[in-house]
């Protein structure tokens, strides 16, 4: 359930931060109207970062089997995200426009990234053993077991194959 509220709040916050962009952008084409809408969704996202500060801390605390944690970085982005937000608006305030738009572009994108992190699938606990029943070597182990320095479980990177024919498999480093 933490994961598909911090979905719901990434998603909201996400959406809220692309209308922005149009807001801003219609103000800056003369539709002076766009201003009070960009102020006003400026402090919907205030809230809705808020909101998502409590879901952060229940991803944290949920994380998976076995009693293990969540990820910190839902917590740290949107703690992140809520500073940047507060200073966004605070230059939008005082005119600082030249920060204010930069800002705005790197908020935009946190949000985005947020976005995404927050959709991808939860990591799955790493797996201890090839398919055939061997053990992975750890990474940085040398050349044990058929593996390179840098290919064993925990590393983000496949085992070279061995056995039979693995000879004539070409791996890109």
């Amino acid at each position: 359930m933490p994961r598909l509220l911090l979905r719901a709040t990434a998603t909201a916050s996400a959406v809220l931060g692309l209308a922005q962009t149009v807001l801003a952008g219609s103000f800056l084409n003369g539709h002076y109207e766009a201003l009070r809408a960009h102020e006003l969704t400026a402090m919907a996202l205030g809230g809705l970062l808020i909101a998502q500060l409590p879901v952060a801390v229940l991803v944290r605390r949920s994380g998976g089997a076995g009693g293990a944690r969540g990820p910190w970085w839902p917590l740290g982005a949107t703690a992140l995200l809520l500073a940047a937000s507060g200073a966004q608006m605070g230059t939008g305030y005082e005119r600082a426009v030249g920060v204010h738009v930069t800002l705005g572009v790197l908020l935009v994108s946190g949000l985005l990234f947020g976005l995404v992190g927050a959709w991808r699938p939860a990591p799955a606990s790493l797996a201890t053993s090839t398919p055939e029943g061997e053990p992975l070597a750890e990474s940085g182990t040398g050349t044990e077991s058929g593996t390179e320095s840098g290919t064993g479980s925990g590393s983000g990177r496949l085992p070279r194959p061995t056995g039979a024919g693995a000879d004539a498999v070409e791996v890109a480093p």
